[in-house]
């Protein structure tokens, strides 16, 4: 198998590490990056890596391409290149639907949205797929647990709560924060945090048939340290504007 990433960025990268550490044969992969920096990094740490001339020379010589590039720069760029007729598609860009995909690209089969996140750099996290694909799925299995969506518009939604990443990340910092004001050194109070969030995270996925309320329930005992926390934190609209912010991201998805 020959692949071609257009992009990067940190999504491309981290597929690209994730490939490297998983059992999936590849002859090669041709990336042609905005970022040179970037583009050779990673061909000193992987030898079989290829920087392309241009991005039509990596379509030439892939069996798959992958788009990880922004929505703004996809619109320029891809109605200029020419793609196979039985090459595979798989795009992480956000904004632009399988509808404006097929027409850019001038396909009207063989592709398919994903929505892997960094975590896929050590085979670990969910990748939702739209439409579903057997070839694709198996493929992100080897990095990752793959997610098969059937309607475009349920993927948006995944998509949406990808979109927590980041807040997710400001919430431990701002924990980790709060014990290095008390006195914890910096790499203990970071470690602990992200410790206690890995044991949680852990904790969800062993009892997910009981569901994620009754570990809310579990967690708490009456007049105890979480239900305080819990009660405070509804009280200040913390999980309400959770939901706005998620709202939002979906309305600006939806705009596409």
């Amino acid at each position: 198998m020959i692949l071609g990433f257009i992009g990067t960025g940190r999504i491309s990268s981290s597929v690209i590490e994730g490939i490297f550490k998983s059992n999936i044969k590849v002859k090669n992969i041709y990336i042609y990056p905005r970022n040179r920096l970037i583009a050779k990094k990673l061909k000193k740490r992987f030898k079989k890596i290829t920087i392309s001339k241009n991005n039509q020379q990596l379509i030439d010589k892939s069996n798959w391409v992958f788009l990880g590039i922004t929505p703004t720069v996809g619109n320029k760029i891809l109605p200029k290149l020419k793609f196979k007729k039985k090459q595979k598609i798989i795009s992480f860009i956000s904004t632009i639907n399988l509808a404006q995909l097929r027409k850019i690209t001038n396909k009207k089969n063989n592709i398919v949205r994903a929505i892997p996140l960094p975590p896929i750099s050590i085979r670990k996290g969910p990748i939702p797929i739209c439409p579903p694909d057997n070839k694709v799925k198996n493929f992100f299995n080897k990095l990752g647990e793959t997610i098969e969506i059937k309607k475009e518009k349920s993927s948006i939604s995944f998509w949406a709560t990808s979109g927590m990443m980041a807040p997710f990340y400001e919430l431990q910092t701002v924990l980790s924060n709060w014990l290095v004001k008390r006195g914890i050194k910096k790499n203990e109070a970071q470690k602990y945090i992200v410790t206690l969030f890995t044991a949680l995270a852990n904790d969800s996925e062993a009892n997910l048939k009981k569901g994620l309320k009754y570990l809310v329930k579990e967690s708490q005992t009456p007049g105890g340290l979480n239900e305080q926390a819990v009660k405070q934190l509804r009280k200040a609209g913390f999980y309400r504007h959770l939901e706005k912010s998620l709202n939002s991201i979906l309305k600006r998805l939806n705009k596409v």
